[in-house]
């Protein structure tokens, strides 16, 4: 039985933080992780998603070339934005505030949907949205993402799209939303640090 999850190059969960070491986040895995995450985006089914995938994948590409950059300064996501910033640079930096917002939208829709399961992927989704990206939008960017939360499929066909076997979905979803949620919490906490900032 294949699900959605069967595709992906590397799960969140497979994701190393080093918990002895601030933390710190893999950055060439992390980076995989999000690139996989974002096919989720196809199976919503709407070009509505368009912008909100293509966004994420600007960010990781910012994150990416800083590491291709300075390889030896980038093994975690912290070390790479850390020795960025001095070099006086803000690029990766800031694309990682911004991959982290994205990811805690889709983390945070789906939380919202696996556990209140009578709603509507719309109603996640735009609970989310106004949580997260929401105040760090402009008023140009607000009505684009709207829409897409507008164009999410029926809850059933969605969850149809991950695997056909509801009970292996359902697991597979908590198991990649818990560790997605976990690693998005690490990163905030860095980035409301003080080093972390420019």
């Amino acid at each position: 039985m294949s699900t959605w999850f069967d595709t992906l190059k590397r799960s969140f969960a497979d994701v190393p933080v080093d918990n002895a070491n601030d933390n710190g986040i893999s950055t060439t895995e992390f980076l995989e992780a999000a690139e996989s995450l974002l096919t989720l985006f196809d199976l919503l089914g709407s070009a509505a998603f368009t912008p909100v995938k293509s966004d994420l994948a600007g960010n990781i590409k910012k994150v990416r070339e800083r590491q291709q950059a300075a390889p030896e300064e980038s093994a975690t996501l912290q070390v790479l934005v850390l020795n960025e910033l001095k070099t006086k640079k803000h690029v990766a930096a800031e694309g990682l505030v911004w991959l982290v917002r994205g990811l805690d939208f889709t983390a945070q829709s789906l939380r919202h949907n696996i556990d209140n399961t009578s709603k509507e992927l719309s109603e996640s989704f735009r609970d989310a949205y106004g949580r997260t990206l929401k105040p760090h939008h402009s008023m140009f960017i607000k009505p684009i993402f709207s829409a897409a939360m507008s164009a999410t499929p029926y809850r059933k066909d969605f969850y149809a799209k991950l695997g056909s076997d509801d009970t292996v979905v359902k697991s597979k979803l908590e198991t990649e939303v818990a560790a997605l949620e976990e690693r998005v919490a690490i990163l905030k906490s860095f980035q409301d640090r003080k080093e972390a900032k420019w």
